[in-house]
């Protein structure tokens, strides 16, 4: 039974650890229950899974995790956290922590070795500065995952799933739907948090497709255009792409290829759709190579 994920019991642990907040690694522990349900409920946690957690903190989301899970890897950056991890997540033989940085590890090499490199679940509670980083290497290493289920501020969650021609629209956006189908589950306020943050959270889960849901020649070559799009936001496609460095692409070449695609040399990048992105990466690409 789970013993952390209230005021008391989050308090108790600090206190006896005379633990320090560090706002370098932006820690903001959950206090709620139903919330903690509510995530470990959505990521879908079974006997059978194994459940990759980014920043445990004090192990609170840990313990719901370890509940249901055949077996959960855990992954804290913080030093001074590992000795109470250690502490608080004694009764549960089927979570292993490990002290390192998400961002320098090998995470492909990690699963292989704690699950036979067979898909898992991750879930995390996730600090605004490294929620992008974190998502684009999970995806674009190739992370062997079923799903990731996240908290993360309002503001980013609503950039994952919205579509062309919005504010909030962008290489974020296109990268998460190109890898995942996002899915709000709850929205979280600031009072379900100690200490409590200046804004409003939500929970995410992406839920990785088998395939991509669309075709482009080469992956890679299609984020670059996408990154150099909305690099330059007020400037049109042609002169984003044209500008942008390690590109090496002509204004003839993009106009071409915009003209194939039946659409006006003046439109802009953040008008355009995933699809489009990707016929626009294929023509591009094959022209390159040919």
């Amino acid at each position: 039974m789970p013993k952390l994920g209230t005021p008391t019991g989050t308090i108790e642990v600090l206190q006896k650890y005379n633990f320090n907040f560090q706002k370098k690694f932006g820690q903001n522990f959950l206090i709620e229950p139903r919330v903690l349900e509510t995530i470990v409920e959505a990521a879908g946690v079974g006997k059978d899974d194994c459940v990759l957690e980014i920043g445990p903190g004090i192990g609170t989301m840990t313990q719901y995790l370890a509940e249901e899970a055949g077996k959960v890897v855990a992954v804290e950056i913080d030093k001074a956290l590992i000795p109470i991890l250690k502490d608080t997540l004694a009764a549960y033989p089927n979570v292993t922590v490990i002290h390192g940085d998400i961002l320098k590890m090998d995470v492909k090499e990690l699963v292989r070795e704690r699950n036979a490199g067979k898909p898992v679940k991750v879930v995390a509670n996730l600090p605004y500065y490294i929620t992008t980083p974190i998502i684009m290497q999970l995806f674009e290493s190739h992370v062997p995952l079923e799903s990731i289920t996240i908290m993360v501020q309002t503001e980013v969650a609503e950039r994952m799933q919205v579509g062309p021609g919005t504010k909030d629209y962008g290489a974020l956006s296109l990268a998460v739907q190109y890898y995942s189908r996002p899915e709000i589950v709850t929205h979280v306020p600031p009072s379900c948090f100690m200490p409590k943050p200046n804004v409003g959270s939500t929970v995410i889960r992406l839920a990785r497709y088998e395939q991509p849901p669309v075709v482009t020649a080469d992956e890679e070559f299609m984020f670059k255009l996408i990154r150099a799009s909305f690099n330059q936001r007020r400037k049109t496609l042609v002169n984003g792409l044209c500008n942008a460095s390690g590109l090496n692409l002509s204004k003839a070449e993009v106009a071409e290829a915009l003209e194939k695609m039946e659409l006006p040399p003046a439109v802009r990048g953040e008008t355009f759709t995933l699809e489009q992105f990707a016929r626009l990466g294929s023509l591009l690409y094959k022209g390159r190579i040919q």
